[in-house]
């Protein structure tokens, strides 16, 4: 019979908030797997995915349970002089396809793919011999609210992230680097579990409704010009999100 479920209804305290009632139904990580890509170029319709990173993070335990590195074959690669990955040494022998099979392996024990700017490395899944993952995904730079006493500015760089957990840096750019070094933040990050939840929450497109003179106000919030909107200020935020900026201006919902 349609509307039945599966247990009675327990009333919810009185003094319960929205709030309270996202974190009883948010989900909660056990593991997540730190992706990274290093690509040919930044268009995924012509450029092609080049070496990919994945290391498989239990959350309760702070602990790295599998990680791997692989790289994937193209022609050219007119992105070497950033990555660094001469497009001959992706021809070499290596078992790059047993590589593929591994990284599905690990998306099977996860709760959701992590990643840093994970819209750019989202965009290659799916295509080529990278494989759709079919999990949630988690943005380190934009979905999670470090806290302010690391003194990070919005939208922070993994560098900057991975040096105000104590992280130390190192120089090659290559796919596993940036899955480590969130590795190392993770688990550095006292507070993982509730960041992790609070980053999954649903989020909604909003425009800044600013003046020309009042466009350091958005950016100053983490508010993106022409990203992903042309001729606007926007950024994607949750619900609670919205409410511990207390935005001086006033916002438009685009996208649900």
């Amino acid at each position: 019979m349609g509307g039945e479920r599966n247990g009675p209804m327990v009333p919810l305290p009185d003094d319960w908030t929205q709030s309270d009632l996202i974190d009883l139904l948010a989900p909660r990580s056990q593991a997540v797997l730190i992706l990274d890509t290093e690509t040919t170029g930044l268009d995924p319709e012509q450029d092609q995915c080049c070496e990919v990173g994945a290391v498989l993070f239990s959350v309760p335990e702070r602990s790295v349970l599998a990680q791997l590195s692989v790289l994937l074959p193209v022609a050219a690669n007119p992105a070497e002089a950033i990555n660094r990955i001469p497009a001959h040494c992706t021809r070499l022998p290596q078992p790059w396809r047993q590589g593929l099979e591994l990284l599905a392996s690990l998306a099977a024990d996860a709760d959701c793919a992590v990643a840093h700017n994970a819209a750019f490395d989202r965009a290659w899944f799916g295509r080529g011999p990278l494989p759709d993952l079919g999990l949630p995904w988690l943005c380190t730079m934009d979905d999670i609210d470090w806290p302010a006493d690391l003194g990070l500015r919005p939208r922070p760089s993994v560098r900057d992230l991975a040096l105000a957990h104590g992280v130390p840096v190192w120089s090659a750019h290559r796919a596993l680097t940036d899955c480590i070094y969130l590795a190392e933040v993770f688990r550095r990050c006292d507070d993982l579990p509730r960041l992790l939840q609070e980053g999954r929450e649903p989020r909604l497109l909003l425009r800044a409704v600013v003046s020309y003179g009042e466009r350091q106000l958005a950016k100053e919030a983490g508010f993106r010009w022409n990203d992903p909107v042309e001729g606007a200020w926007t950024r994607r935020l949750s619900d609670r999100q919205l409410q511990r900026l207390a935005l001086p201006f006033a916002t438009e919902v685009l996208e649900g």
